[in-house]
């Protein structure tokens, strides 16, 4: 089953984050990630307010998705994401196609 990351984040200064956006696409790119969605327009229709960013990976599978966070290469990307960003990360495992 595919799997997927679905992360919203707010960003308190771009130019810091974007040492984070230039290391992370080094570990998704090591566990096959692809990304549906980043970033562009979107609209809260229930529940908390709209995040800046939201953004949804795809992966082959939930163990590639959760061994992709928890990989050196991310973790080291994400040291640089903490202090400038806050972050709700979540991984979901897909369904089968109907």
């Amino acid at each position: 089953m595919k799997a997927y990351w679905i992360a919203h984040v707010d960003v308190t200064d771009p130019d810091q984050y974007s040492q984070y956006t230039q290391r992370a696409p080094k570990a998704f790119a090591e566990f096959g990630a692809k990304f549906l969605a980043r970033g562009g327009r979107s609209e809260a229709m229930e529940g908390r307010q709209t995040p800046q960013r939201s953004v949804v990976i795809e992966f082959d599978s939930y163990e590639q998705a959760v061994a992709c966070y928890c990989s050196a290469a991310y973790q080291e990307a994400k040291s640089y994401r903490e202090e400038w960003a806050t972050a709700e990360i979540v991984i979901v495992e897909g369904i089968a196609p109907l």
